[in-house]
Formats: C-alpha cells, sequence, structure tokens
C-alpha cells in the first residue's frame, strides 16, 4: 500500500516553479506523460497530483503566477 503524504499548496507551488526553472515550457509534457503512466498503473491520485501540478505550471508559464505570491486554493 502507498504511504499518504501530505503535500501544501505551497510544495505544489515551488515544485512547480522548479519543474519550469528546469525545463521551461517541456515540464507540461513531463507532467502530462507522468499522469497517464499513474493512470495506467491504476494509481489516480498520484495522477490527480500531477494534475494539479501541470495546472500550476501552465499558470507560471502563461504569467499568471507570481513566483513569491501567497498561495491560495480554490
Amino acid at each position: 500500500m502507498t504511504p499518504h503524504v501530505q503535500i501544501t499548496a505551497q510544495d505544489i507551488h515551488q515544485i512547480a516553479w522548479t519543474m519550469v526553472d528546469l525545463h521551461g515550457a517541456q515540464a507540461i509534457g513531463y507532467a502530462d506523460e507522468a499522469v497517464t503512466d499513474l493512470d495506467g498503473q491504476g494509481l489516480p491520485e498520484s495522477a490527480d497530483a500531477w494534475r494539479a501540478l501541470r495546472s500550476v505550471m501552465e499558470d507560471a508559464l502563461a504569467g499568471r503566477l507570481n513566483r513569491d505570491g501567497a498561495v491560495t486554493l480554490h
């Protein structure tokens, strides 16, 4: 059984910016691959985490997300 780890909104924000810094727009493709692989393995919660990360990376790349701003979940 996979242990449950609490990932905060701030964690996702930081990981998203790290991925964008390292890979630029290609980070979106990496997230898409992870989602496909994890869904294929029957791990929907892990796939959902990558979907959330992908969404934040999209906002970062589009300039809708401030690197140093407060993180709020809706």
